[in-house]
């Protein structure tokens, strides 16, 4: 056989190799100056994906700083549970009711339930040198 062939063998239709009916096309290949212009472009996104990781690392630890302050407010109001089901909860729904995409509700959940449980090792690695004795 000389052409794309489906997985039994048979030659594959043109619909089936391109996605679409009628006429089959090969791929465009792209012109040397069209693979500069998209080094160029893939440069430009991945700078920007940089300065934005940089941007969410500094985010994440303003958090954390916040998570702690909560923690210690929590200790000093006498709530012995760092862990806290019902605030937990409405931080996902929020997060969940904020989300436009692309990323999936899921994903974005899984993430936030991820940085809530750091949260709570940072609170309780707090609490737990905070009740040793004499370090006062």
């Amino acid at each position: 056989m000389t052409g794309p062939e489906d997985e039994g063998g048979k030659p594959a239709s043109s619909e089936a190799s391109t996605g679409r009916a009628g006429s089959a096309r090969k791929p465009k290949v792209p012109t040397p100056a069209e693979r500069d212009d998209a080094a160029l472009e893939l440069a430009r996104v991945r700078d920007r994906i940089d300065e934005l990781d940089k941007r969410i690392v500094e985010l994440l630890n303003e958090r954390a700083v916040l998570g702690r302050q909560a923690g210690r407010a929590k200790a000093l109001a006498g709530r012995r549970a760092i862990r806290d089901p019902e605030r937990e909860r409405e931080v996902l729904l929020r997060v969940a009711m904020t989300n436009r995409g692309p990323i999936s509700q899921a994903d974005l959940l899984s993430i936030y339930r991820r940085v809530v449980s750091a949260t709570r090792v940072l609170e309780n690695r707090d609490r737990t040198h905070d009740e040793r004795p004499g370090d006062a």
